[in-house]
């Protein structure tokens, strides 16, 4: 089961992603769609397939997006966060061989594509909920228990 929390900017953007596959992607594939299906048998037509297959596509995600987005609590930064890891933190942290990692927290929806997010859903997110700067998380892996130290903790990416 997918946490349904998400981040204002990750709202904004699957509401973005939506809008352009329902008012420009959607009515450009159509008219292809509608110009091979004109010029006769369908079944030799390869711009009628791909064109027709990816209008399923974008009829698929679309539903999704509706369903989804219907369902989403957006999370907003509070001040009284500050100074601990919850839902929206960029955190660092370093483990005892040194290795650092840098990463936001957030929905299950927002971690495509980006390798610096990270789901809430994910042992590591969850292990690091409620801490501190200098406190350690313990997480468990497919290799057994790792420590994890945090050096820092932010609400607005700084770059």
């Amino acid at each position: 089961m997918k946490t349904n929390l998400i981040t204002r900017e990750g709202f904004n953007k699957l509401q973005q992603e939506l809008d352009y596959l329902w008012r420009t992607e959607r009515p450009e594939i159509t008219k292809k769609v509608a110009w091979a299906a004109s010029l006769g048998d369908r079944s030799e037509n390869a711009d009628y397939k791909y064109n027709k297959a990816k209008l399923r596509e974008i009829d698929r995600r679309v539903r999704y997006l509706r369903k989804r987005l219907e369902v989403l609590k957006i999370v907003d930064y509070n001040p009284q966060q500050s100074g601990k890891v919850y839902f929206g933190a960029w955190v660092e942290i370093e483990n005892e061989e040194g290795k650092t990692l840098r990463f936001r927290i957030v929905g299950p929806d927002e971690i495509y594509g980006r390798k610096d997010y990270s789901s809430i859903d994910s042992p590591m997110a969850r292990a690091l909920l409620g801490k501190q700067v200098d406190d350690e998380a313990l997480v468990q892996t497919p290799e057994g228990q790792k420590t994890w130290y945090i050096n820092s903790i932010k609400y607005a990416q700084t770059e």
